[in-house]
């Protein structure tokens, strides 16, 4: 395999590769419920995690998360796939303790390149404060990496996706457009300024913009990765509230807004389109920024919902880490659709 062309095999790669949102739902209709009560988090709100309590005072954290690459630098898809699999945990409110390898690679292939990206993947957990174990491998024509990981958080300081407040406002920590960038660049139509943009953003792990937001009241967060930005704030809505997005203030690698005039978007992007279609109400929004709107991320930002009175100053604190976020929208009391989208 030519370490020039390690996505070569995939139709699509990051988390542009996920399943749709409603076949999900609808695969797991008939998945029996389990009634432990220590069983803090399931998948029933299609949390970041799933949580486990051990004691009044420890709950572990469990989730999972692996693709097909989208970028051709090994080294660099191990760090992406690592970073974006770590990010469930701090979505959840906890701390990286340990980590697995999942890995799917061509038996004929050269070792090595298997080996540049479990070194990249083994130094964002080592990043993370988190220790790798160990993992599995199977073999595969396609090659996809990623891991499972274990981590820590007080049962009281559970960070769920859905338990946002009327009046907060939600902020974005990363910009999107990642996953039209990427596919576009391995088409050879996006430059590489913004694919340098994108790279920075895929590698970057969460825990730091976690760590500056939980010293605010914050009462729910998420991640953005393969559902899209109106993916994963849908399901922070309840049927008590809607939350409404000023899509001007939506940060965005610039490119993106060209790639999508220019109909250069993803097969996730109309996936996500299509599901969300009766839940969100797109006001006067131009084509190119309802479709940055719905671009699967990989490796994407939180969304957080804090309480309004502690928004602008989490946003300064956020802005001294040099990473782009921007205060999105609010929520308030219930309308008639999930999410009101405005230009």
């Amino acid at each position: 395999m030519d370490t020039r062309k390690l996505n070569k095999f995939t139709s699509c790669g990051g988390c542009i590769a996920k399943l749709p949102q409603g076949m999900l739902k609808d695969a797991v209709a008939n998945i029996p419920r389990f009634t432990d009560a220590n069983l803090l988090v399931g998948f029933d709100t299609s949390d970041d995690g799933a949580v486990y309590k051990l004691s009044d005072e420890l709950a572990i954290i469990c989730t999972l998360d692996f693709f097909p690459p989208m970028v051709n630098d090994p080294y660099l898809f191990g760090k992406i796939a690592a970073a974006n699999a770590l990010s469930d945990i701090y979505a959840m409110g906890g701390e990286v303790k340990t980590a697995l390898n999942i890995v799917c690679f061509p038996e004929e292939e050269d070792p090595a390149i298997l080996g540049e990206i479990l070194r990249g993947g083994a130094e964002k957990v080592m990043e993370a404060g988190g220790v790798l174990c160990g993992g599995h491998s199977i073999g595969d024509k396609e090659p996809k990496y990623g891991l499972s990981v274990t981590g820590i958080v007080h049962p009281d300081k559970i960070m769920r996706n859905n338990a946002c407040e009327i009046g907060d406002r939600i902020i974005l920590t990363k910009p999107l457009g990642v996953g039209m960038v990427t596919s576009s660049y391995k088409a050879g139509a996006a430059s590489e300024e913004s694919f340098q943009l994108a790279i920075n953003s895929m590698q970057t792990l969460n825990k730091y913009a976690f760590e500056t937001a939980r010293r605010y009241r914050i009462h729910s967060c998420t991640d953005v990765t393969g559902f899209g930005f109106l993916g994963h704030l849908n399901e922070m809505v309840t049927p008590d509230y809607s939350i409404h997005v000023k899509a001007a203030d939506v940060l965005y690698i610039p490119e993106a807004e060209k790639l999508a005039e220019e109909y250069l978007i993803t097969g996730g992007g109309i996936k996500n389109r299509k599901f969300l279609h009766d839940k969100v109400s797109l006001r006067g929004l131009s084509m190119p920024m309802e479709e940055i709107l719905f671009d699967p991320q990989t490796s994407g930002g939180l969304l957080i919902s804090v309480h309004k009175d502690d928004a602008d100053a989490l946003i300064a604190d956020l802005q001294k880490l040099e990473q782009p976020c921007c205060m999105v929208g609010k929520v308030t009391a219930r309308e008639e659709s999930n999410i009101i989208v405005t230009a």
